[in-house]
């Protein structure tokens, strides 16, 4: 494995976060133009836009026959965002949640992974099941324009002044706009060719399978766009921003990304054994686990957050130990299943009867 390998990696992994924050720039200003809500357009196209790198990655990966990084970069992107991105932003300021995050889209997060594995028990996403997955994120986009006609004007100011405005005049003419998203797709396309070709070579050079690439360095890595997005705006105290790009860029990956590359892959996108027996399922777990925190008050606390970053460094400190078979993966995994994983759902079960009862009294 030679140094150019590492800077055709770094690059990519660069081109993407730039190529995803022009698109965004882009096409949330051509979004306000044509007079979609600031809540619509942060819900999807700012959400949706974050996402990019890993349809980019995905699709490419797919296109050249390397489905384990196009499927691993799927799951370990959902894995990324909940654990890490609503994890350090909670760190760093406690987050608010939306009713209709916990009514609805958190629900739909976990309903649609629950079919995303059902779809994979026969170690394939096939063509009925990209069609089906692809008209889901068509039917939630028309869903959340209609919700945007009555959202909330607090929220309004909050996306207008996150991605509505401070840009300069240039960006206001339509020209200007179109040529952002255009440059935007185009870094894409060629950070995901840089990043998929050396991670495929490192993944060789190191005996270390395709999955494990995909759900770690390269799901990390196209997940710096939504950790960027929510980070910032967590300082900026523009708090619900920070959950809910996290929430639409998660159903996103599911329903866009898996259902666009399953249709462009020919014959559909082949899904390991190892991830359907254990990282689909920590997906789906993840995205439970956000249900009896997110309704804890309407608001994820600081000591949430850094569960959650605990259990990602858990959750790859696993995948390392089982890629080396690792002596102590055994006891690792016992001590995992054994305490620490039914210590803490005993704890939010806790959480969530005492903020029942408490909404009962008032």
């Amino acid at each position: 494995m030679s140094m150019t390998v590492l800077v055709f990696l770094v690059s990519g992994l660069a081109l993407l976060v730039a190529g995803a924050d022009l698109l965004v720039r882009g096409a949330s200003r051509l979004a306000l133009r044509f007079g979609i809500s600031p809540l619509v357009v942060g819900l999807t196209v700012v959400a949706f836009g974050t996402s990019a790198p890993e349809l980019a990655v995905s699709v490419q990966a797919g296109l050249a026959g390397q489905s384990d990084i196009a499927v691993g970069n799927i799951i370990g992107s959902n894995i990324f965002n909940v654990l890490v991105v609503l994890g350090l932003s909670a760190l760093i300021t406690p987050l608010v949640v939306q009713q209709q995050l916990v009514r609805f889209d958190v629900p739909l997060v976990i309903g649609v992974s629950l079919l995303f594995w059902i779809m994979a028990l026969d170690g394939r996403i096939g063509l009925f099941d990209g069609l089906l997955l692809s008209a889901g994120i068509v039917a939630y986009t028309v869903f959340a324009i209609r919700q945007g006609r009555r959202e909330y004007p607090a929220v309004q100011n909050d996306y207008a002044r996150e991605f509505g405005g401070g840009q300069g005049a240039w960006l206001d003419r339509l020209p200007a706009q179109i040529a952002l998203i255009v440059a935007g797709l185009a870094l894409l396309v060629l950070g995901a060719t840089w990043l998929v070709d050396s991670a495929v070579v490192i993944a060789r050079a190191l005996g270390v399978s395709e999955v494990v690439i995909g759900l770690t360095i390269i799901a990390a890595g196209t997940s710096l766009p939504e950790l960027a997005t929510s980070v910032v705006a967590a300082l900026r105290g523009e708090r619900d921003i920070a959950v809910g790009n996290v929430i639409g860029s998660s159903l996103f990956n599911l329903l866009a990304i898996a259902g666009i590359a399953a249709l462009v892959t020919p014959g559909g996108l082949e899904v390991a054994a190892a991830l359907i027996r254990f990282d689909l399922p920590v997906m789906i777990a993840v995205a439970i686990a956000c249900l009896p925190i997110f309704a804890n008050g309407h608001r994820i606390a600081r000591w949430e957050g850094a569960l959650f970053f605990g259990y990602y460094l858990a959750y790859v400190s696993y995948l390392i130990l089982a890629a080396t078979a690792h002596a102590a993966l055994p006891a690792f995994g016992g001590i995992m299943l054994g305490f620490v994983l039914p210590l803490t759902v005993v704890t939010l079960l806790v959480l969530w009867a005492r903020q029942r009862t408490d909404v009962d009294k008032a």
